[in-house]
């Protein structure tokens, strides 16, 4: 069974728009939604459109008020202690058994810094993540732990809440070393489009890594309206800073900055990064690309504006064409 998720995203979008949003979806034939969790937007046209809500805070409220499947991407380790992460997947897992994921990963800059402490290195944080890992699973597990690694401490914590079904922890990877890694110690793997050959890369590494059998989810950049020219404006407008490499987008750490990294990227720019198109027709050829890769859960992600459009569309020209082959 192949899974469609709503993307939530809160760098663009205010909670209550958001709210709304995943409700419609649902009721469109979304199966699933993933939200970010971000401190800042990637830009300062996102900045004045008030969004950035607290991740954790709307997704009790998102999954009391669908019966949707919810994940959430999510750098423990400096913003977040990772005994306070799993506290609160767990809170989330006890009252919605079965219906919530993590994607983790290193982070970025972008979140990360606020906290005023040293941002590591990419190695660093790839040793932090994996420390992580360990701790958050060990307290699903309903252990006390008391752990003091290179770069995590914890005393003497233990869930009192325990989850109803342990959640999945998917590995966020961009780039085929990391898909090979996480590989090794995830229950599986997200990661965001790319080009047929670039996406074939990273499923291949994953494969090498140990993660042969396990699920592969695909966040999907799109941008679709009832023009193509309307669809590459507003993918534009709003996720041009979104197309940075990720060796420097890791590093970057104010919206500014990242205004001043994409000033010289052009529309035409985008087309390597985000599936531009008004037919319904060239998304489902995409799409049934990614299935046949082994994505079992297509998470969609319209980076423009128009939000309900995309929605009402998507759940009457193009999920039921792809469910009808692959479901």
């Amino acid at each position: 069974m192949v899974g469609f998720s709503y993307h939530v995203s809160h760098e663009q979008f205010r909670p209550g728009e958001l709210l709304n949003w995943v409700q419609l979806a649902e009721k469109a034939g979304f199966t699933g939604a993933l939200s970010s969790d971000h401190f800042k937007p990637w830009s300062s046209k996102q900045a004045e459109q008030g969004g950035n809500g607290f991740a954790w805070s709307w997704l009790g409220a998102a999954m009391q008020a669908t019966s949707l499947e919810f994940g959430v991407v999510n750098a423990p380790g400096q913003r977040y202690h990772p005994a306070i992460i799993a506290q609160a997947a767990a809170t989330l897992a006890e009252m919605f058994p079965g219906r919530f994921w993590m994607a983790l990963g290193s982070g970025q800059a972008l979140n990360e810094r606020i906290t005023g402490d040293l941002y590591p290195s990419k190695f660093e944080r790839n040793e932090r993540l994996q420390e992580c890992v360990e701790v958050i699973r060990s307290l699903f597990a309903g252990d006390t732990v008391t752990y003091y690694g290179t770069h995590i401490t914890v005393e003497e914590a233990k869930l009192y809440v325990q989850p109803g079904v342990t959640p999945k922890i998917i590995g966020a990877a961009l780039t085929p070393e990391t898909a090979k890694w996480i590989g090794g110690w995830a229950d599986g793997m997200v990661t965001v489009s790319q080009p047929y050959e670039k996406l074939r890369k990273m499923v291949d590494a994953f494969h090498a890594g140990g993660g042969e059998g396990k699920p592969m989810y695909l966040q999907v950049h799109l941008s679709y309206s009832n023009t193509d020219e309307k669809a590459r404006q507003g993918a534009y407008e709003q996720w041009k800073n979104n197309t940075i490499e990720s060796i420097v987008e890791e590093e970057i750490y104010t919206p500014e900055q990242f205004d001043a990294a994409a000033k010289y990227i052009r529309p035409d720019d985008l087309d390597e990064h985000i599936r531009i198109s008004s037919e319904p027709e060239n998304h489902i050829e995409w799409i049934q690309k990614d299935i046949e890769l082994g994505f079992s859960n297509i998470i969609l992600h319209n980076a423009n504006l128009e939000q309900e459009r995309f929605i009402e569309d998507f759940g009457e020209k193009v999920l039921p064409v792809i469910k009808k082959e692959f479901n």
